[in-house]
């Protein structure tokens, strides 16, 4: 097959645990994630990778497909790598579990730009910051792109830095943690060990980067909203209800 998209889903987050089964409007957070991913043109399949039998339960429950990963593993990464170690595939796509306002056209994005150009192995989105606040939020991860629209780099500070300002010139794009790779590189990825600029802004696509390799970045007009805390949850749970009267 060309694509699978793979759910990495742990119960035990350190800052929120069992988030991905936390309930939004009568559904667990994995649900939202997995319907709206079901809806990707690009993918052959749509597998949820686990770590708990909670959330294996969770997601057959609603019909959803989910296979049990081992604890051990220390990235979403190395989980993705167990599930596609036996599948014929060309493409994987990472959907974050903690992501439920995911558009299924992010998904088709990012896995396009890698099935229609052979030389792209890794694929992410970028998108456009419109609220100031979030510009030196170190929670909100930037990102500049070369002019072929590939990373120079990511960063939890505030980059490109104005030094003097320019009219229209004071853009600054979020990173949005969704990836594609190939099924080749994905294992090329998982045995980088992890590098300084990773260990020093504690992001895992710095190594990447590091090591010489490319990852092309796409520009998306949805916005998401990441739940990391309580606080991200509620900020969901009012913008669906909101979207849910217009």
């Amino acid at each position: 097959m060309d694509v699978v998209g793979i759910i990495p889903a742990r119960y035990a987050s350190v800052r929120f645990e069992g988030k991905v089964l936390a309930d939004i409007l009568g559904k667990p957070m994995i649900q939202h994630v997995w319907e709206s991913a079901l809806k990707a043109k690009s993918l052959n399949d749509l597998i949820v990778a686990c770590d708990d039998e909670r959330i294996y339960k969770a997601v057959s429950d609603f019909g959803g497909k989910a296979v049990m990963t081992a604890k051990a593993h220390t990235s979403g990464t190395e989980r993705l790598a167990e599930v596609v170690a036996d599948l014929d595939v060309k493409v994987v796509v990472n959907i974050q579990a903690d992501e439920p306002l995911v558009h299924p056209s992010m998904i088709d994005d990012v896995a396009y730009s890698i099935l229609n150009n052979p030389a792209t192995t890794m694929a992410t989105l970028m998108k456009r910051i419109e609220h100031e606040e979030e510009t030196p939020d170190a929670n909100v991860v930037k990102v500049v792109v070369d002019k072929k629209g590939f990373a120079l780099y990511f960063s939890r500070w505030p980059i490109p830095f104005v030094r003097d300002e320019e009219p229209g010139m004071r853009v600054h794009y979020k990173h949005i943690g969704l990836y594609g790779y190939t099924k080749d590189f994905l294992f090329v990825y998982k045995k980088l060990p992890p590098s300084k600029l990773e260990i020093l802004e504690k992001l895992e696509q710095l190594r990447v980067l590091e090591n010489g390799y490319e990852i092309k970045v796409i520009e998306t007009k949805f916005e998401t909203i990441g739940v990391d805390t309580r606080e991200d949850l509620e900020k969901v749970k009012q913008y669906l209800t909101i979207k849910a009267k217009v």
